[in-house]
């Protein structure tokens, strides 16, 4: 009776708001470029307070105390940023489509609030998803033609999770097609379905990928958190290329049900925002309890202990990895570990060993890999059943080919040999290996914390005939291995944010979000993207790849 109740008692909160506000559901159209040379009105821009909440700053415990306070509602939050999304994105086109039952997920969660039964630190907190996280009613796309027809019959387990923490799911965000696993020389943030998804701070330069619409989203503050996925460099290239913050997890942390797959030996989803600790409370929605001993109340404030508690950066021990990325960058990583050296860390240089054997071999194992796990995903879709179809479909589907034409990895995973094949099964293996050896080694060796090497170049520019210039190893031991990295804001290269990433030991994820808490307090490098159309020759000869 009382569930009756409180249903009918949101029913009549949603209605008419709903009918007035006429924006979920959305899908933006591009924008013209106004005499200033971006779509993006100074108004819209500027747009970003709600009940005297900055949007671009505010963290998921502040606005849970303006909604326990009764100042703020999830209604009146959620109706904002759709706003934005419908003011901003059309420059950006980074958000392929709105939920259109958003504002009814967020009046419900006004109820609980109400009614004192909370689910927790995300209720009411609007939430995007890359588009390759199967999302009930909603198509899930990968970026392709291939998938748009019917929509996922269930949720991911990662949705699900969203949905029981209270989590607003606001819609879905663009991403580089099928993960940038479909050519040799593909362009980040391109989709077939999506078309191109554009860097907030200056609009010409790329967002890197996968999650490219997840980043460029949080940039403009399109939502407070959004989910990306990984399976090397896909959730913090991303991040630190747009600015904000993204957390590659453990491997096996998040569940990857649900998920357009690459490969089940490196795939993760994980959650990105514009600062460390509503990261951290987005994976305590998300995350699998595998111990079974702790309830959800108990994660949550555990993760938010691990990012507040006092302490800070004295006495961490941090190895800086640099990497071949350019002189400013390095400039930047030296000014960095001065930061850091100031705050009280020990800052020592480190090169982590077996990188030359791990780029060898990684490839051809995610080849194998993705053959196996793509043909069991679409199965459960409508359209192609297996790799051989999805070819085919490409090379019969020419607004496939509009960016760029190639599909030469889906060939040669076709061709390559299954993961039942002893070749494979070493290669995987040696590889498992050599990945955690890299990153174990190297902190006994030091007695360090986390090791911390440049997340990102400056973003280059977007390319199709060129393609991507995303050669860019930091990500790869903790990607490999299955440890968590975390990548915060560094700092800039003229106008392209750089980040800073942070690996450490399997399952030391709350450590790493604790310390990168502390190092995004101390180099507060995050600033308000300003929508460049393009930057001045003499910034793009200096951030030239």
């Amino acid at each position: 009776m009382r569930m009756t109740s409180v249903a009918a008692f949101t029913a009549a909160l949603a209605v008419a708001p709903l009918l007035a506000a006429g924006v979920p559901g959305h899908r933006a159209v591009a924008a013209e470029p106004t005499a200033s040379g971006t779509g993006v009105s100074s108004a819209a821009a500027e747009a970003a307070l709600v009940r005297g909440v900055d949007l671009n700053t505010v963290t998921i415990p502040e606005l849970q105390e303006h909604m326990r306070r009764g100042s703020l509602t999830s209604y009146r939050l959620t109706l904002a940023y759709l706003r934005r999304i419908k003011a901003v994105d059309p420059t950006i086109n980074a958000v392929l489509r709105t939920d259109p039952t958003a504002l009814r997920q967020a009046a419900a969660s006004d109820v609980r609030h109400r009614l004192g039964r909370t689910r927790g630190p995300l209720d009411g907190i609007p939430v995007l998803l890359k588009d390759n996280v199967d999302t009930r009613g909603m198509p899930t796309t990968a970026g392709s033609l291939a998938l748009a027809g019917s929509p996922p019959a269930t949720d991911a387990v990662l949705v699900k999770r969203l949905r029981a923490a209270g989590a607003v799911i606001l819609g879905k965000t663009n991403l580089s097609e099928w993960a940038n696993f479909r050519a040799a020389k593909p362009t980040s943030g391109w989709s077939a379905v999506g078309g191109q998804t554009h860097n907030p701070y200056v609009l010409d330069r790329n967002p890197c990928g996968s999650s490219s619409g997840s980043a460029a989203a949080l940039a403009a503050s399109l939502a407070q958190v959004a989910i990306g996925t990984e399976t090397d460099g896909s959730i913090v290239c991303p991040a630190g290329m747009n600015g904000v913050v993204g957390l590659k997890p453990s491997l096996g942390l998040v569940s990857g049900t649900g998920i357009v797959p690459i490969s089940a030996e490196q795939d993760t989803a994980g959650p990105m925002a514009r600062n460390v600790i509503d990261t951290a409370l987005t994976l305590w929605a998300i995350t699998e309890d595998v111990t079974g001993t702790t309830t959800g109340g108990d994660r949550a404030q555990d993760l938010t202990d691990a990012v507040t508690r006092p302490g800070g950066l004295r006495g961490k021990r941090i190895g800086l990895w640099r990497l071949p990325l350019g002189a400013e960058v390095d400039a930047l990583m030296t000014r960095t570990a001065a930061d850091l050296r100031a705050a009280g860390a020990h800052v020592v240089e480190v090169t982590p060993p077996y990188q030359e054997r791990l780029a060898e071999l990684e490839f051809p194992a995610l080849l194998s890999e993705f053959h196996r796990d793509i043909d069991a995903y679409l199965t459960t879709r409508d359209g192609p059943q297996d790799l051989a179809e999805l070819i085919e479909f490409n090379r019969t589907h020419p607004a496939e080919r509009t960016c760029f034409a190639g599909q030469e990895l889906f060939e040669q995973a076709l061709a390559a040999p299954p993961t039942t094949d002893p070749r494979y099964r070493a290669m995987r293996a040696e590889l498992r290996d050599l990945s955690r050896r890299s990153i174990d080694e190297t902190m006994a060796e030091h007695d360090l914390d986390a090791i911390a090497a440049p997340t990102n170049p400056p973003a280059w520019t977007t390319d199709c005939a060129r393609g991507d210039d995303d050669v860019i190893p930091s990500s790869t031991p903790a990607a490999v291995a299955g440890y968590p990295s975390l990548s915060v804001p560094a700092g800039f290269v003229g106008e392209l944010p750089v980040g800073l990433l942070l690996m450490a030991g399997d399952h030391q994820d709350a450590g790493l979000l604790s310390l990168g808490a502390a190092v995004e307090h101390r180099l507060a490098a995050w600033r308000a993207p300003a929508y460049l159309p393009t930057l001045p020759p003499e910034d793009a000869v200096r951030t030239a790849p």
